[in-house]
């Protein structure tokens, strides 16, 4: 599967790094080319600095071929336009954009967008670990 990867912080990188590991084609978009690092030695996808919305980038990170798109920068406004990009100007099958802000999420989702709240779903971990501690 060939997915492209905005954002290189802990997610992206992580997500970028297990993909490539399982086999996949990831390229990964990030601004400040200094964050690659983060993807280690042994990572053997394609790094593409510059900004995840701007179609030029994403044309150069083989958007149009992508079979998935993580949007997984710092910033909600940024992984909304670039998951929205990848998913109604290059047409991407499956789009998925991580959203901090839990109020946001109903919103992007309205939208018809995929999304993932690192808060929403470690709270529900959280909470099912002290469920399964009262069960004990």
């Amino acid at each position: 599967m060939r997915v492209i990867i905005v954002g290189c912080g802990r997610m992206g990188a992580r997500v970028a790094r297990d993909l490539d590991r399982e086999g996949h084609q990831v390229t990964v978009i990030d601004e400040r080319a200094d964050t690659f690092r983060r993807l280690g030695t042994e990572f053997g996808g394609q790094t593409v600095p510059g900004l995840g919305i701007d179609e030029d980038v994403l044309r150069a990170a083989g958007v149009e071929q992508a079979d998935a798109f993580v949007a997984a920068a710092e910033s909600d406004s940024i992984n909304i336009m670039a998951a929205q990009v990848a998913k109604e100007i290059f047409g991407v099958p499956k789009v998925v954009a991580r959203m901090y802000d839990p109020h946001r999420e109903d919103i992007y989702r309205s939208l018809g967008l995929e999304t993932i709240c690192p808060t929403i779903v470690g709270a529900r971990l959280i909470r099912e670990a002290i469920a399964d501690a009262q069960r004990r």
